[in-house]
């Protein structure tokens, strides 16, 4: 008995280190369960951003294949849990997030021109954008009889001064006109109008030769409400302040000088030129408050119906008309959406304002124009409107906006801190976005918030509003007088801002991964609630860092090989041609980051190390420790052919808008013709030795011409 076992012996159960895990991670979901749903439009997004950065079919069906993988084996974790209905339906919406703009790529989108051609074309006028500012307008046609096979759709720029009377929308014209494909973006991280153009249903661009022939005058009234409006703004305010409140009322920005626009840029109010929340909330609250007021006049109305629920109702009608009024663009359906999920939250008795109500506008916009994802407009208006409502939910800034019973002047303090901070939270969650899409951003954009909010939201937008009410008894004069003089005031706090040495921070082109992960990050960061939440502040970090450390390209390269920027050690930028025109200048000048005051441009020749015939130009760049040589052709000239081999054997990067022979054999790189239409426009960094470009090699999206 001595050794017999006295009891049962159990052998303890540890628990392997996965199954704690999950359940660590199962019991931070359970806390966070009302915020899962806030995911379903990321998820989609991502499946979204797969597609446009994936390069083919193939990669296309590998992803959705992945996602579904990945779906079917998160169905091996355990049952019931929420970690697995997470992961199996965000791997799901990922692979529907790709089928969706692959089948709209396919259904809606206009294959561009194959090459450009003159075309005498005699067709329908199907859109009107006039930009007074720039004496031109912007018309769309679809071609009924054309000298060449085109597209069914065109964009084509005619000239104030070769306009003639008929033009408008419906109209039938005849011209001749040098189309070519709309073109892609020109070196990595500039503006790629051929995948915007696709989706737009745009096939070709160019412009107007005169004589214009109306072959059917556009019918009475063919300009259509949005221009009759945008004229009609115009002919009662002048000048700048008549262009911003025709954008305000209309949508239209084509009257609104560079000047200006660069101005409210660099000082953080170009939002306000974007009709979005701001405005919409502004026209519904002051319809609904009108509204609500006048039925209240009487005391049988007021007794006996539900006024808010009417007053809602009507607000809900002027912000879908003012939404179709203006263009329908994306940050105004976003705000028009949620405005009328605000509304019916209202009548329903449910809190209007909160993070779900973002997801929902975000998924909607999403199902519908899956391709807005990837633009500035939809990242800006986005991220603004999530951290404004992700600040507003916690406790410290409810705290500190918590109604007290305190002096005037304390609510005037205590509101003024909240709009500022509000302002601030916005700037920084702009930044990126403003970095990656423009090479800059605003700094003191808070500051001219400050003003520029309130004064929009309670001045101008109601004040416009009542004028063109008014205007229909002709009494809207006194009210087009307050307007005037406070968009005066506007612009002058937006020219003042802009002015400031500090107001911009700019940065060249960087990698879109980095901007993924920090803006992920981001995401993580608004979208929990608990602890969890401050791991997001490592992909920030993270990205923020390699977006920060991304030094400027050496050297930048255009698609069409016909122009190289070199940045300078003292600021400047070296150009191959100096006859270049504003918008190429203006394009290399932000994608190597220089800010519009630093930057300043000169011939190639003089610059340091370089050397320069008619038709060839050489400079020798220092970098990494060791001379970088690179030669560029400039000319149409034929260059013999045994100082072509010799200038190619001695360099290490050739530049050209031709096709070089076989025999030209750089040390590094031969960017040629042939070479940069495989690969586009590109980015080089002589220090790292590597490059990037517009596309890879492999590229198959619809857009990109077949090589």
């Amino acid at each position: 008995m001595a050794f017999s076992v006295s009891q049962i012996y159990v052998a303890p159960h540890w628990r392997s280190g996965a199954a704690f895990v999950l359940e660590a991670v199962e019991k931070r979901l359970e806390q966070e369960r009302e915020r899962l749903a806030l995911w379903v439009p990321i998820a989609l997004g991502v499946g979204i951003v797969a597609w446009f950065a994936l390069p083919d079919s193939r990669g296309w069906m590998g992803w959705i294949g992945g996602c579904g993988g990945v779906a079917l084996a998160a169905l091996g974790l355990p049952q019931g849990g929420r970690l697995r209905l997470m992961v199996a339906s965000g791997a799901l919406l990922a692979a529907v997030g790709c089928v969706l703009i692959w089948g709209k790529a396919l259904i809606v989108g206009e294959r561009p021109l194959a090459r450009p051609v003159f075309a005498s074309v005699e067709g329908r006028v199907i859109a009107v954008e006039r930009q007074p500012a720039l004496e031109r307008v912007r018309l769309t046609v679809e071609p009924i009889k054309a000298s060449a096979a085109l597209p069914a759709h065109i964009r084509v720029t005619l000239m104030d001064r070769d306009r003639v009377e008929g033009i408008g929308k419906g109209a039938i014209i005849s011209f001749l006109s040098r189309l070519m494909p709309p073109p892609p973006a020109a070196v990595p991280g500039a503006y790629d109008f051929a995948a915007r153009a696709y989706f737009m249903g745009v096939g070709a661009a160019g412009r107007v030769l005169p004589p214009v022939q109306v072959m059917q005058a556009a019918p009475q009234g063919g300009d259509g409400l949005r221009q009759r409006l945008g004229d009609h703004v115009r002919s009662r305010l002048e000048g700048a302040e008549g262009a911003i409140a025709a954008t305000l009322a209309t949508g239209d920005r084509g009257a609104i000088s560079e000047t200006d626009a660069e101005a409210m840029r660099r000082s953080g109010l170009a939002h306000l030129l974007a009709i979005s929340g701001l405005h919409v909330s502004a026209l519904i609250g002051a319809v609904m408050l009108i509204v609500y007021r006048l039925l209240a006049l009487s005391p049988r109305l007021a007794l006996g119906m539900p006024l808010m629920l009417i007053a809602a109702g009507a607000g809900a009608l002027a912000g879908i008309g003012y939404t179709l009024l203006t263009g329908g663009e994306v940050p105004t359906v976003r705000a028009c959406i949620a405005a009328l999920l605000v509304l019916g939250a209202l009548a329903l008795g449910r809190e209007p304002i909160s993070l779900r109500l973002i997801a929902a506008g975000a998924t909607a916009v999403l199902l519908i124009w899956p391709e807005a994802l990837v633009g500035a407009s939809f990242q800006m208006s986005f991220a603004a409107v999530t951290v404004i409502v992700a600040l507003a939910e916690s406790r410290w800034f409810r705290h500190l906006t918590l109604a007290r019973d305190e002096g005037r002047a304390m609510k005037v303090v205590r509101a003024t801190g909240a709009l500022f901070l509000t302002g601030l939270a916005v700037e920084i969650a702009l930044m990126p976005v403003a970095l990656y899409h423009f090479h800059q951003a605003g700094i003191l954009g808070a500051l001219a918030n400050l003003i520029a909010i309130p004064l929009t939201t309670f001045v101008i937008m109601p004040a416009e509003a009542l004028a063109l009410a008014l205007d229909v008894v002709g009494l809207g004069g006194p009210f087009w007088w307050i307007t005037g003089k406070a968009l005066s005031l506007l612009l002058l706090v937006a020219h003042k801002i802009a002015a400031h040495p500090l107001a911009v921070w700019a940065l060249p082109t960087f990698s879109p991964v980095s901007f993924v992960v920090l803006i992920l990050g981001g995401a993580w960061l608004e979208i929990w609630s608990t602890g969890m939440r401050w791991w997001g502040l490592v992909p920030v970090i993270g990205g923020a860092v390699a977006i920060a450390a991304m030094p400027a390209p050496d050297l930048l390269v255009t698609g069409d090989g016909r122009h190289i920027a070199v940045p300078l050690a003292d600021g400047r930028i070296a150009l191959l041609r100096t006859r270049a025109g504003d918008y190429v200048r203006d394009m290399l000048g932000t994608v190597a980051g220089e800010g519009e005051a630093e930057r300043s441009m000169i011939a190639i020749e003089d610059a340091p190390g370089a050397r320069c015939s008619r038709d060839l130009c050489a400079i020798r760049i220092v970098d990494g420790g060791r001379h970088w040589d690179i030669v560029a052709t400039r000319s149409t000239m034929r260059v013999p052919y045994v100082a072509l081999i010799k200038a190619c054997v001695r360099a290490d990067i050739v530049v050209s808008d031709r096709r070089l022979p076989k025999a030209c054999k750089p040390r590094w790189l031969k960017l040629d013709r042939a070479h940069l239409r495989r690969t586009g426009g590109m980015a080089i960094y002589l220090g790292r030795k590597t490059w990037r470009s517009v596309r890879g090699d492999g590229d198959r999206h619809p857009w990109v011409i077949a090589k």
